[in-house]
């Protein structure tokens, strides 16, 4: 604790102590966003083996969807064209996002579904280039060469992990699609869209949309894998705590804790990716898929954050 600070007047000290505690209990919300949704890799890996990959995303997002829909009931008021327009543009970005993770999360490990998942951090800023004709900074470039190094070094693996299969491919798909989702996500809310209710929006789109592809993708309804009690538990798991549990503490969290630390807290997504599928998976990992994962945890965090929370961290504690 800084020197001096007993000396501030007693409503100043309170209202100091405060702020110091909901900031810390936000960033606590944002590492545990990150810890579950590393945790959920596995969960869909795991999931795969009794239910399809498009049917997951209806369930989870039906879910969701129903659930929030209930809690912010009073948000359906605000209900026109333009919500319309823009919940569906962004939940079809979001739902090919998350429907080209899953099905790669099939071909691939969850470890590499992980951290090849990332690399949406590093294509905002080269499609926002594209798109605004505004150039990004020179960390942007550093951060693609190691992004790109670390997935080269992650691709070669070993065994039947050896090269850039087909769940590689689609999870690099998936970055793309995430990182239009959050572009245009970030351009309506910059015109007045209510960030939750618009969440919503996207969650309901991903059900209906899930609904719609599941049969045509994964065939009948998985009825006998939906009676299995450990497949309730893992759509509970990714319907309540990985979707809508998980989007609700990173908006609060965005809001109360320094963009660039929240972003670093936000980023171990992908470590705690790969540490719960070499637990719970025993996947193996490495050394040059290792090194992979550094690089590429590196690449995010200096596209995210320029590592400011390095010298923005001591003037927070104090």
């Amino acid at each position: 604790m800084c020197q001096g600070l007993t000396r501030l007047p007693p409503p100043i000290r309170i209202r100091f102590m405060n702020s110091k505690t909901t900031s810390i209990l936000a960033s606590f919300g944002l590492v545990l966003t990150a810890a579950i949704w590393g945790f959920a890799f596995v969960v869909v890996k795991d999931s795969l083996d009794y239910i399809g990959a498009v049917y997951m995303i209806a369930i989870r997002y039906s879910m969701a969807a129903v659930v929030m829909g209930l809690i912010f009931i009073k948000k359906w008021r605000q209900m026109d064209a333009r919500y319309i327009r823009h919940g569906l543009l962004t939940g079809i970005f979001l739902f090919t996002a998350y429907t080209t993770q899953t099905i790669g999360c099939d071909y691939t490990t969850a470890g590499k579904n992980a951290f090849l998942t990332t690399v949406y951090v590093i294509l905002i800023p080269l499609i926002s280039w594209i798109l605004y004709k505004k150039r990004p900074g020179w960390y942007v470039f550093v951060a693609a060469i190691l992004s790109m190094t670390g997935i080269g070094l992650l691709a070669l693996g070993t065994g039947d992990t050896a090269g850039l299969n087909k769940g590689d491919a689609l999870t690099l798909v998936c970055g793309l699609f995430y990182a239009l989702h959050i572009i245009w996500t970030a351009k309506y809310n910059e015109q007045g869209d209510d960030t939750l209710f618009l969440t919503l929006l996207q969650f309901v789109v991903c059900a209906v949309l899930g609904w719609i592809f599941a049969p045509l993708y994964d065939g009948a309804f998985p009825t006998a894998g939906m009676q299995n009690p450990r497949v309730i538990l893992s759509m509970c798991y990714l319907g309540l705590l990985s979707t809508m549990l998980c989007f609700s503490l990173q908006n609060i969290g965005l809001k109360y804790v320094q963009s660039s630390l929240a972003s670093l807290f936000l980023s171990f997504e992908s470590v705690f990716g790969v540490l719960f599928s070499t637990l719970f998976l025993h996947e193996k990992l490495t050394l040059r898929m290792g090194i992979g994962c550094v690089l590429i945890f590196v690449a995010v965090v200096l596209a995210e954050t320029k590592f400011s929370f390095k010298n923005n961290s001591v003037a927070e504690i104090c």
